[in-house]
């Protein structure tokens, strides 16, 4: 009896109790507010969006890179309702937004989504919030994890879908959290890497402003990784993450005076040489 009850109320209500119809508003204003942003002054590049088609409808955690406070997350929901709709790697036709995927949900720092009353009612579309333990406010600190958020996650995913950001932070090669993988081998979901890139050169840091026209900032969605759940240890996976979602400090490339000398020299010799 009392499943049926919670099954009842699923139809009206997410996970936490928030009302779908209002959910459906906040992405729909969100989502048109937001479009030409991704299809209009910037274009949006995506991939790989073929390995979400025959995901199950529970149970699926998105690791991604991070780039900016609200941009990464938006196209998320862009490509996610999208495909929901049978469109692959395009979101060229936001009719899609009049019935978006509401089972959706995103880890962020309740630091960011208490600012202000823009970041209030985006928390609105999915937010799961989180004190971050390490930093809090600009300024370094050493916090227990909060049980109850990592439990608000796990009940998230019995709902639906989440997104996370494994390194908890919009700068580039941070090291990545455990406690993402402390959820995985929890839960056994799964793990989609995903892999933004040019957010941070179209966008301001909040995500909100253009910062730049005419940038194509690119999203791709990697095959669900293989993982042992039962053997595999918690630092093992988080490494995996790391690799896959191109935050692993083999990816970063930087190069050397002599390659940059090379660069310039090259760059001003003329066209035609004798």
């Amino acid at each position: 009896m009392e499943k049926e009850k919670k099954k009842r109320k699923r139809i009206f209500r997410d996970a936490f109790g928030h009302w779908f119809f209002l959910k459906r508003i906040v992405i729909f204003v969100f989502g048109s507010i937001s479009y030409n942003r991704f299809n209009g002054f910037n274009k949006l590049r995506i991939k790989g969006t073929e390995n979400l088609v025959n995901l199950p409808d529970t149970n699926v955690l998105f690791v991604s890179n991070h780039q900016t406070y609200f941009a990464d997350v938006f196209a998320m929901y862009h490509v996610f309702c999208a495909v929901k709709h049978g469109y692959i790697d395009t979101i060229k036709n936001p009719v899609y937004l009049l019935e978006p995927k509401i089972d959706l949900y995103y880890v962020a720092a309740k630091e960011t989504m208490n600012k202000g009353m823009l970041e209030k009612l985006f928390a609105l579309a999915g937010a799961i919030t989180v004190k971050r333990t390490w930093r809090d406010s600009g300024k370094n600190i050493n916090r227990l994890v909060d049980l109850s958020e990592i439990e608000n996650i796990l009940k998230a995913l019995e709902s639906g879908w989440v997104i996370t950001f494994p390194q908890g932070t919009t700068t580039p090669w941070s090291p990545g959290r455990k406690g993402s993988a402390k959820i995985i081998k929890v839960k056994k979901p799964i793990v989609i890497p995903v892999v933004i890139d040019g957010f941070r050169r179209a966008f301001d840091k909040k995500g909100l402003l253009i910062k730049k026209k005419g940038v194509e900032p690119k999203i791709t969605f990697k095959p669900p990784l293989e993982i042992d759940y039962d053997n595999e240890t918690s630092a093992q996976i988080l490494a995996k993450i790391m690799e896959a979602i191109e935050q692993d400090l083999k990816f970063l490339k930087v190069k050397s005076v002599e390659e940059l000398e090379a660069e310039k020299e090259e760059k001003n010799r003329p066209f035609f040489e004798v």
